[in-house]
């Protein structure tokens, strides 16, 4: 004789637990969802206020022109992309030629940091058209441009690390001057304390590899 079924029981009820509702649950809401969340917080004002904060920061970020490549210019357009374009963003521009070895690496370096940063302009022009009679000796060279004046007048590849450079070690060096490479999605405060943070945790980075690099030569003379 076959044994009875068990007869069928529901599951006991269990309360769905409520996502807490702090600082991280709005860091994950956009624009919309926050306006949406207007009388979620009226006995919370802390809470409230960094809700319209968040809103402010997500408006701010989207008004802030993005970019993402290195674009050539003419010299007819460098007062609209370099120029007037700083009032709203930081500018580097890019002063080449196609067959100095130097601007091919400092070009590809260039090309990454403007994937990276959004928020900043990266421009690229030849540099006759860009100043006549410009020496190949002061090759590659950037403009860097901020609030409609030149920051900074970069010449030579060496401050960048030389055949070595990379585009952390240009972003260093960019960085010393504002915060050139960062995010762009935060107030200035926050950028420019991302900014010096990349500069410090670069340097850290660049005097442990020169500790290795010495370290190495010492073991070959003992050798």
């Amino acid at each position: 004789m076959a044994p009875k079924p068990k007869p069928w029981k529901p599951d006991a009820y269990k309360p769905e637990q409520e996502e807490q509702k702090d600082t991280e649950w709005l860091d994950k809401k956009d624009e919309g969802e926050l306006a949406e969340l207007d009388d979620e917080f009226q006995d919370d004002r802390a809470l409230e206020e960094y809700r319209r904060r968040r809103i402010q920061e997500l408006q701010a970020a989207a008004a802030k022109p993005r970019f993402g490549t290195v674009e050539e210019i003419s010299s007819n357009e460098f007062i609209e992309k370099v120029t007037n374009t700083s009032e709203k963003a930081w500018v580097v521009c890019f002063l080449y030629k196609a067959s100095h070895a130097g601007c091919v690496l400092l070009r590809e370096c260039l090309v990454e940091l403007a994937r990276k940063y959004h928020g900043t302009r990266f421009v690229s022009i030849v540099s006759t058209s860009c100043i006549p009679n410009y020496p190949d000796q002061n090759l590659p060279t950037l403009l860097l441009y901020h609030n409609r004046s030149v920051v900074k007048h970069l010449v030579g590849l060496a401050q960048f690390g030389g055949a070595r450079a990379t585009p952390e070690q240009v972003a260093l060096v960019l960085n010393g001057y504002g915060p050139v490479c960062v995010s762009g999605d935060g107030d200035a405060a926050a950028e420019a304390a991302a900014a010096q943070e990349q500069v410090r945790g670069l340097l850290e980075r660049m005097v442990q590899q020169r500790e290795r690099e010495e370290q190495d030569e010492s073991s070959d003379f003992d050798d």
